[in-house]
């Protein structure tokens, strides 16, 4: 395996574990004002997230850093291209992690609710964002011949796209129930969290395979080799195990068969466009793959060993800390 295939598998990891970790994240954060009806819980579904979510960010952070470090041309079309939808996406960022610290500084009900339903829109719109750019990766966009995007923000919104959006939302708040599932110590947050539960899952495995149906005739899919078919048949079976094992009460299996059926999600995405990392649709424009967007050898090289050398203490760390924060959140635990 030579170093581009190897750095393109590493930053579909870190996707993947992007999605996953700040994916349930996100999925709470949609879900506070439904499921938590006064400060108290609302107070008991944020800190369920509140040892994690910052650390999950720095997924995001460390896979746009891995590509502008292994594929610098990817990076500068991408940032470039997207520019508006990752601002968008950078200032919900903001106004979310600031929510959850400014909601504490006024005792002021009005205050707090504000704080929160900027914390949800937060939550809710780097999800959909992220579901459209996903979209527009698997069908390519109009790349020039010189690597630079042609279209402009409205060129990223069409029907597929936008269902990709809220694709990637309901995911995402089906995983975010989910861990509130097993992180929720109080009954009343847990009895609307089963009441929506089931019909939230089956939403989800709706418009999923509405996206998924889209996705194989507007897409690479089914014609680009045997692993996007099979991790997307894989995240089929998962999502479905998930709704089903949630209906049953066994919350943690339904939690992992979510996580991994997420990770199955990112592989297809990735390897239904391998070895290019952005179409281009324009006739005589030029596709970005990972041998045209790329570092040098020695940079990759130089990388890896970094990488290989970092990663395992990083991973330790976080294993850690989910060790350490693993019992439910309870009013008990409520402190500022």
């Amino acid at each position: 395996m030579d170093l581009n295939t190897l750095w393109f598998i590493l930053i579909t990891v870190l996707f993947s574990g992007f999605f996953v970790l700040e994916g349930f994240d996100y999925g709470v954060g949609t879900l506070l004002p439904f499921v938590a009806k006064n400060d108290t819980e609302r107070r008991v579904v944020l800190n369920t997230i509140g040892p994690h979510w910052d650390a999950n960010e720095v997924w995001l952070l460390t896979a746009g850093g891995a590509i502008f470090a292994a594929f610098p041309n990817w990076y500068a079309t991408l940032f470039s291209g997207f520019y508006l939808a990752l601002f968008a996406i950078l200032f919900a960022l903001i106004i979310r992690g600031v929510a959850i610290d400014f909601r504490s500084k006024n005792d002021s009900s009005t205050w707090r609710q504000v704080w929160d339903i900027l914390f949800c829109v937060g939550s809710l719109l780097p999800s959909v964002l992220f579901g459209v750019a996903v979209s527009n990766f698997m069908t390519g966009v109009p790349i020039d011949a010189n690597m630079e995007y042609a279209g402009n923000f409205f060129t990223l919104l069409t029907p597929f796209t936008l269902l990709g959006g809220v694709t990637v939302l309901l995911v995402l708040t089906f995983h975010g129930m989910l861990f509130l599932k097993l992180k929720n110590g109080v009954q009343a947050i847990e009895d609307r969290i089963k009441a929506m539960g089931t019909k939230l899952g089956l939403v989800m495995l709706v418009v999923t395979v509405a996206w998924v149906v889209f996705a194989a005739f507007k897409t690479r899919l089914l014609t680009n080799g045997p692993v996007a078919i099979i991790s997307v048949a894989l995240a089929a079976v998962l999502l479905i195990l998930s709704v089903l094992l949630q209906a049953k009460g066994s919350d943690g299996k339904a939690f992992i068969c979510s996580s991994l059926a997420i990770v199955m999600v990112v592989v297809t995405v990735f390897f239904s466009m391998f070895p290019s990392v952005m179409i281009s649709t324009l006739p005589g424009g030029l596709s970005l793959d990972i041998w045209n967007a790329s570092s040098s050898p020695k940079t990759l090289k130089i990388m890896t060993i970094v990488a290989l050398t970092a990663v395992p203490v990083v991973l330790a760390y976080l294993i850690w800390s989910y060790w350490v924060f693993r019992k439910r959140v309870t009013e008990k635990d409520l402190h500022y």
